[in-house]
């Protein structure tokens, strides 16, 4: 450790740490759920700076179904529980779009046990739920496509010769049907 290192805080070298992630939202929700803490990361992501959201309720990242259904609460009361509660879903950010997220809630227990708040962090995952999207629209119009087919019998085999695939044209050609 050279002597800048060694003369930072241990809270200084945390909080460096926490805002040096900028590809993930990390804050602290108190143990009813109010954000007491905000790094670079979920100002980034989220869009709210410290001072607009620090005292106000997590539940304004979620959708308005799922804070109808509850979700927010089941998150909280999973983490109290068990220890961790995960999930994706559809997040907000402060300016109404939204996001495909990856949110992992831990709960922080004091040195004697007793929930004193909870770690929160949210990864988007859009682009990689586009691009599985993308590649189920691409498989499902393949498939309609090889489907339509009727002036040719296509099929797929198995490496064993066992039929997977089947269609119209197979089905009027062949005389079999699926």
């Amino acid at each position: 450790m050279n002597g800048l290192e060694a003369s930072l805080s241990e809270e200084v070298r945390s909080r460096l740490l926490l805002d040096a992630i900028t590809d993930y939202a990390i804050y602290m929700l108190s143990p009813d759920g109010v954000v007491t803490s905000w790094n670079v990361g979920a100002q980034r992501l989220k869009r709210y700076r410290p001072a607009e959201i620090i005292g106000r309720h997590f539940s304004e990242f979620y959708t308005p179904e799922d804070r109808a259904a509850g979700l927010p609460v089941r998150a909280l009361k999973v983490a109290g529980e068990v220890g961790r509660f995960e999930n994706e879903g559809w997040r907000v950010r402060k300016d109404g779009t939204q996001f495909w997220a990856n949110v992992v809630v831990d709960a922080i227990r004091s040195p004697e046990g007793s929930l004193i708040g909870f770690a929160k962090i949210t990864r988007d995952l859009s682009e990689r739920r586009q691009t599985q999207q993308a590649l189920l629209d691409s498989e499902e119009q393949f498939r309609r496509l090889v489907n339509g087919v009727t002036d040719y019998a296509l099929y797929m085999l198995s490496p064993e010769g066992i039929v997977t695939n089947w269609n119209a044209g197979a089905e009027r050609i062949k005389g079999y049907t699926r």
